[in-house]
């Protein structure tokens, strides 16, 4: 077993992790998608229509940018379904992030709360060198989708959670709360206590009986019916949700244009890190 404490062994976890989170991101680059132009709804309405209580986040997502509570349609009725079954199981789902636009995705990877603890788990990692800007690159893109067709979030087809006690209000502790990065995020992480695993796991449990599949790396995140969700089942079907942009006005989806272009090139990253650097000497 390995020492919760063991500081060279939690480097090598993290680094470790990072690597295979980057082997599934250039799967991600290659699965084909076949968008099924599936238009979306809204999560709140869906769930107060269904009389489910349901949480959602109120923070921003990056900058002044509120949270879209929206997702493709047919997912909004399973995860209404889920939320129905944490009632019952005495639990409230809170949902703290769903659809993300393009610039919505591109901002929250130069937020400076995220950027920030990315640059300093990576001078961890280095022992206290600072990364490259590649290597930042290449950390930032597993953590936060640095680029249309690896996010999930984008194609409309994915939702980040949390769990409440209906009793009392008290969050169902994972051994960490949403937004953690760090070894500690890997779902099945050794530096987490086995009973706070095992939380994670039963959650698992109750999103994967509706086909939510979780991303390994991150305990809080879940999809479906997306390139993420074949890769991860060993599906190598076309998908049926791609990036997208969405018009609420009209429920319209159009896949992105170049979903293989980066949001953030390495010459922004470059300038990130600077300014990082300049935020945590002061």
């Amino acid at each position: 077993m390995t020492p919760l404490n063991d500081e060279s062994a939690r480097r090598a976890y993290w680094a470790e992790q990072m690597e295979l989170g980057y082997a599934i991101v250039e799967k991600l680059i290659e699965f084909p998608v076949k968008e099924c132009g599936e238009g979306f709804a809204s999560l709140p309405e869906a769930a107060a229509a269904a009389q489910v209580e349901m949480q959602f986040s109120t923070s921003k997502i990056a900058g002044e940018l509120d949270r879209v509570y929206f997702m493709r349609e047919s997912l909004v009725r399973d995860v209404v379904t889920i939320g129905r079954d944490m009632n019952e199981r005495g639990w409230i789902l809170k949902i703290e992030d769903c659809f993300r636009t393009v610039d919505m995705q591109r901002q929250l990877v130069r937020k400076p709360s995220v950027f920030d603890t990315i640059l300093k788990k990576c001078i961890w990692e280095l022992g206290g060198e600072t990364p490259s800007p590649e290597m930042m690159f290449r950390r930032a893109i597993v953590l936060t989708a640095n680029m249309p067709k690896i996010g999930a979030h984008m194609s409309g087809s994915a939702i980040d959670i949390s769990v409440f006690h209906r009793d009392d209000g008290t969050e169902v502790w994972r051994g960490y709360p949403y937004l953690e990065m760090s070894e500690c995020t890997p779902m099945r992480s050794p530096f987490v206590a086995p009973e706070h695993v095992a939380t994670r796991l039963e959650i698992t449990a109750m999103m994967e009986k509706h086909s939510f599949i979780h991303f390994p790396f991150e305990f809080w995140h879940f999809d479906k019916h997306d390139a993420g969700m074949h890769i991860l089942t060993g599906n190598p079907e076309p998908c049926r949700y791609g990036p997208v942009n969405w018009d609420p006005q009209t429920n319209q989806v159009t896949p992105v244009t170049n979903p293989l272009a980066l949001l953030n090139p390495l010459p922004v990253i470059e300038k990130e890190i600077a300014a990082a650097l300049e935020r945590l000497r002061g």
